[in-house]
């Protein structure tokens, strides 16, 4: 890296997700190491929810999915108050699938053919967001499905609020905190009728789709947020970057 007078490394090969890799980077000369992916024993740092956690050598952005979620969950929990919550993300596939049948040593429903399945998967995007807010963990988990668009996802977090709220209420606090210095690059809404293909090159971790909030009894809330699950979580590390 003195080679190369880098001071910060964005470490995405995918290959060097743990503390001892990524240190050397720091021992060839550079400052701050950024992994793109979620990690075991870093810390991970989700811009504008723990963004001052980002103030050491080497730490974790997380993933697409954490960056998309973290937002939501960390506005709601302060606002409103979270009991509990879990996940579903509709994803586009991933390079981790199979583009024809074929087998799977981690998962045997990543060997299908991606392109003409939907194909339910675990994702670590519920429990590595524990780890930007460590309030929620044991309190929030999660499950993927893998869906045949190669970009462009929506989440779907249903939780169990604090106290009675309304459609109204939660749209109103994603409206407000959407327009704050700490979530207005971060977190946008929206009203009108989208599907995947809108959000492609939306630079923003989570665009909240208005129409999806649902109530139940008071208590149990559904939140709905899309996201460019390439485009946006680039964005976000950057931001990130530029914080350090």
């Amino acid at each position: 890296m003195e080679r190369y007078q880098a001071d910060i490394v964005i470490e995405s090969t995918g290959i060097f997700t743990n503390k001892a890799d990524a240190e050397k980077h720091l021992t060839s000369g550079a400052k701050f190491v950024v992994i793109s992916g979620p990690t075991k024993d870093t810390p991970t740092v989700v811009h504008g929810v723990n963004t001052e956690d980002g103030r050491v050598s080497v730490f974790s952005c997380a993933s697409c999915t954490t960056n998309n979620i973290s937002p939501v969950i960390e506005i709601l929990g302060r606002r409103l108050g979270i009991k509990k919550a879990i996940l579903n993300t509709t994803h586009g596939y991933t390079a981790s699938q199979a583009l024809v049948d074929a087998p799977s040593k981690k998962e045997p429903r990543m060997g299908r053919a991606a392109g003409i399945n939907l194909a339910p998967a675990a994702t670590g995007a519920a429990i590595a967001t524990t780890k930007a807010l460590p309030q929620y963990a044991g309190k929030f988990d999660g499950i993927a499905v893998r869906v045949p668009v190669p970009v462009g996802s929506i989440s779907d977090i249903t939780f169990i609020a604090e106290r009675p709220t309304t459609i109204e209420e939660i749209n109103q606090i994603l409206i407000e905190e959407s327009k704050t210095d700490r979530y207005k690059k971060v977190l946008t809404v929206t009203d009108e009728p989208l599907v995947s293909t809108d959000i492609i090159k939306s630079p923003f971790a989570a665009t909240v789709d208005l129409e999806m909030t649902r109530v139940v009894d008071g208590d149990l809330v559904k939140v709905m947020a899309w996201y460019d699950n390439e485009w946006g979580f680039t964005n976000q590390m950057i931001r990130q970057i530029q914080s350090i």
